[in-house]
């Protein structure tokens, strides 16, 4: 019982973070002691790591030995806005030490345009080998979600194979032609998917808001256009935008060169960036607009919303991200949300895990509201 009420005064001691007030009694040694003031230098009122890079490198090594790297990833996140760390990330020795993560990637290409040269290819080695985790993680997800609903939307009643047809489909159909004393169903109708062909099939343009609250969804949407840019059956456009519009299309092969291409922060023009969005499309009724956004309007929000409206009356299938990440409930203007809902266009924040299955069902042109309702929270 000793040793047990000791094990729980020492996880107070941790909790609490020392100090007269914490009334337990401990003293800290070895690993204890050190996860304790690496602790400390970022959540206590007196801690702090101050501006020497040293000390931030002794810091960082300190957590990433006593702690699991979701654990690191979140203290690291915290020193930067807490401990106005972001200057010590244009050291080359900071970038080889810290632990990469989304999270990072959206500071260092806030801070690209300043990253001097000695820096620049250690931030790229860090964008890469986020950017290749999430490759890895997503790409072929999406592919095989997008090919699937491609394949399912085009129909017909002349499958040319056998592995053609869709029994499933084929069996309902048909079933008023069940015969009882066979057990059988005479199929006077097939369904089948068309032979899948090398054409354009969807245009999908991302359009996405890089104002500084978007840099998760920013590095997101970097990898999910790379993925659909790869497919020959879509044409897939990328462009980014604060108060003015960058077509990052031809970027889409390398998702790295395309997140450098970049400029986190600013304002936002919404208007301004769907205008030149509707220009890219050219068969509106095969087309797929996704806007990734916070809703946030700097331009006319009345030109805005009317836009919104002449493209989905043209035919194009809108859908408003107001994040694309793994960070929560996003913050977003409610006002400009609910008048998009009101025309039928939804607005609502989407996991990366999910984007897949959502990019499935608006090529299947299902219903995305109610996807969105069974999907997200």
């Amino acid at each position: 019982m000793d040793q047990d009420s000791d094990e729980r005064l020492r996880r107070w001691r941790l909790v609490l973070g020392g100090g007269a007030a914490d009334g337990t009694g401990v003293g800290l040694s070895g690993a204890d002691a050190r996860a304790d003031g690496a602790l400390a230098a970022v959540y206590d009122r007196e801690g702090g790591l101050g501006a020497s890079a040293p000390k931030v490198a002794r810091w960082l090594g300190d957590i990433r030995g006593c702690f699991p790297s979701t654990v690191v990833q979140v203290m690291q996140r915290d020193a930067i806005d807490r401990l106005d760390l972001t200057r010590l990330l244009l050291e080359p020795e900071m970038l080889e030490a810290v632990e990469p993560d989304v999270h990072l990637v959206g500071t260092l290409l806030t801070l690209n345009r300043v990253l001097p040269d000695r820096a620049r290819e250690s931030a790229r080695a860090v964008v890469r080998s986020v950017v290749d985790g999430l490759e890895r993680r997503l790409a072929g997800r999406t592919r095989a979600a997008v090919a699937g609903a491609l394949d399912r939307s085009a129909r017909t009643s002349r499958p040319k194979r056998a592995a053609d047809i869709d029994w499933d489909r084929t069996i309902r159909a048909n079933l008023r032609h069940y015969l009882p004393e066979r057990a059988t169903v005479v199929p006077s109708r097939l369904v089948g998917y068309a032979r899948r062909e090398r054409a354009v099939r969807r245009e999908v343009v991302l359009c996405v808001d890089q104002s500084g609250s978007m840099a998760a969804s920013v590095v997101y949407a970097g990898v999910f256009g790379a993925a659909l840019a790869s497919m020959r059956s879509l044409r897939t456009s990328l462009v980014a935008f604060d108060t003015a519009v960058a077509d990052l299309t031809d970027r889409l092969r390398d998702p790295v060169e395309l997140l450098f291409g970049t400029q986190l922060g600013g304002g936002t023009d919404i208007n301004r960036a769907l205008a030149y969005a509707q220009g890219l499309i050219t068969r509106p009724a095969g087309s797929i607009l996704i806007l990734i956004s916070d809703l946030f309007e700097g331009g006319v929000r009345e030109e805005m919303l009317r836009r919104v409206a002449a493209l989905t009356q043209a035919g194009v299938q809108v859908i408003v991200l107001l994040a694309l990440s793994d960070e929560g409930a996003p913050s977003y203007d409610h006002d400009n949300a609910a008048a998009l809902a009101a025309m039928g266009v939804p607005a609502f924040a989407c996991t990366p895990d999910a984007f897949p299955d959502l990019m499935a069902a608006a090529i299947e042109r299902r219903d995305i509201t109610r996807w969105a309702e069974r999907h997200t929270t």
